[in-house]
């Protein structure tokens, strides 16, 4: 089994293959596409795929840890991240 990298331009030239498009307008589906995405996930939404996954911005409470080199104690602000679940049928796809 090989292992496969899926970068922008490999899923432009997929998309631009499989669905008859030229690369230019495989290109700003995609754009269009990620732009949605991210403008829900600014927004602190949710982003829902069915049966892919879903896309949602946690967020992580003021905490206490250290420096690992000099031990000493100090505060992590709070923050806010993306987390992604996958959904079932996405799961059972990669056992």
């Amino acid at each position: 089994m090989s292992v496969k990298t899926l970068n922008k331009k490999a899923l432009v030239d997929n998309i631009a293959d499989k669905l008859n498009l030229t690369k230019k307008d495989a290109t700003e589906f995609i754009d269009v596409f990620l732009d949605e995405i991210r403008d829900v996930l600014e927004d602190k939404g949710t982003v829902e795929l069915s049966g892919f996954g879903k896309f949602e911005v946690r967020f992580r409470a003021e905490r206490d840890g250290f420096n690992p080199k000099t031990k000493e104690s100090i505060r992590i602000a709070a923050s806010h991240s993306v987390a992604f679940k996958p959904a079932k049928a996405l799961k059972d796809l990669v056992k």
